[in-house]
Formats: C-alpha cells, sequence, structure tokens
C-alpha cells in the first residue's frame, strides 16, 4: 500500500487529487498539508511513501524548501513535485533539493497515478517537458544558470539592489557582483533589465 500526502495550498486541487488517489487499489492518502510547513510535518508524523509537492503556497516558503526538510528526515518518503510551474529555476530548485520527479497538473490522470506508483518505488519520474528541459540544459551549458545565479537574478526581477540581494542570500555585495558577471557574460548581456528579459524568454525565470 502507498502511503501518499498531497502538499497544495489549494483546498479544490487537494480534494480533485485526493479523489482521484482515493479510487485507485494500492493507493491511500493518509493526510494534507495547505503550507509547507504542515507538509514537512505530516512527512514525520505520518510516515508517508510519497508527498505530492506543489512548489508555490502563496507565502516566502516554498514547496523546494520544504522538499529538502523532508528529505532530511530520518526516514524520508520521496517527493513528487506537481506544479503550473516549468522554468529552470523551478525544476533546478526542485531537483537539487531531492524530488524524484516534477509533474505539471496539466498531467493526464492515468499518467500521474504511474508517475505516484514509480516515484514510490523510488523510480524517476519526469513529465516529457520537464525531462526535454533537463536535456535541453545538458546540450546547451552555455545558457544554463547556477542556481544560485538564478535566485540572484530572481531577485534582480523583483527589483532588490545589490545590498538587498546580499542582505537576503546571506553573501556578501561583492559575491552578488560576481554572480551578476556570470549572468551577464552567459546570457551575451550587459544590463540588469536585459538579463531578467532575456532569462524570461528562455524560460529560466517566470
Amino acid at each position: 500500500m502507498i502511503r501518499l500526502v498531497i502538499a497544495d495550498d489549494h483546498p479544490v486541487v487537494r480534494a480533485g487529487i485526493r479523489a482521484l488517489l482515493d479510487h485507485e487499489d494500492g493507493i491511500t492518502v493518509v493526510g494534507e498539508a495547505s503550507t509547507p510547513d504542515e507538509a514537512v510535518e505530516l512527512a514525520d508524523r505520518e510516515n508517508p511513501d510519497l508527498v505530492l509537492m506543489d512548489l508555490q503556497f502563496g507565502s516566502d516558503a516554498t514547496g523546494a524548501e520544504a522538499t529538502r526538510r523532508i528529505r532530511e528526515l530520518e526516514a524520508p518518503p520521496y517527493v513528487l513535485v506537481l506544479t503550473n510551474y516549468d522554468t529552470d529555476g523551478d525544476i533546478l530548485s526542485a531537483v537539487e533539493a531531492g524530488a524524484s520527479g516534477y509533474l505539471l497538473k496539466d498531467t493526464p490522470p492515468p499518467e500521474l497515478i504511474a508517475a505516484v506508483r514509480a516515484a514510490a518505488s523510488g523510480e524517476s519520474a519526469l513529465a516529457p517537458a520537464i525531462a526535454g528541459r533537463l536535456l535541453n540544459r545538458m546540450r546547451a551549458p552555455q545558457v544554463s544558470l547556477s542556481r544560485r545565479e538564478i535566485e540572484v537574478l530572481d531577485q534582480v526581477a523583483a527589483g532588490r539592489s545589490n545590498s538587498e540581494i546580499a542582505a537576503e542570500l546571506v553573501v556578501s555585495e561583492t559575491t552578488v557582483k560576481s554572480h551578476l558577471v556570470h549572468i551577464f557574460s552567459k546570457l551575451d548581456v550587459s544590463s540588469r533589465t536585459a538579463a531578467v528579459s532575456v532569462a524570461r524568454q528562455l524560460g529560466i525565470l517566470r
């Protein structure tokens, strides 16, 4: 029996996923979480085999952060991301946090069920579009930003100054400037505005 926790801040989404999975043989939903903290708490308390995790919860905390905390538990369940977002930054943050799979919310129900079964047994479960993105990153490393560079650029997109970015990411301003130099070089741009624009065109930022 696959024991599953659903983590999503939208009650209707949770109800829909639960209705779908509760009718499947060998799958039982043991808890629902509406925040990242609740997801971690349920993962620790209910000892599920898998957590189905959204990435955005309408708060400062993210599904990627919750995934990292869940995977650091003493007996960690697997985590399968189910989200609306497919930018490089989202995918990288989830995979680096330890997610076993990454699906989009428009995934057909049969594929979602198959992915749940695969992820719960420790297999990788990637939506075709996501797998394609990861392959493209491998084939085109010159336009691939590191997770930290994406974090810096995301802060730039939010209109923050170098000093504000440094404080947010707990690094020095010199480090921020160094990241920006690398970002500009990789994206072949010369300004913060152009970097954000190109990153959005390439699907690196939302």
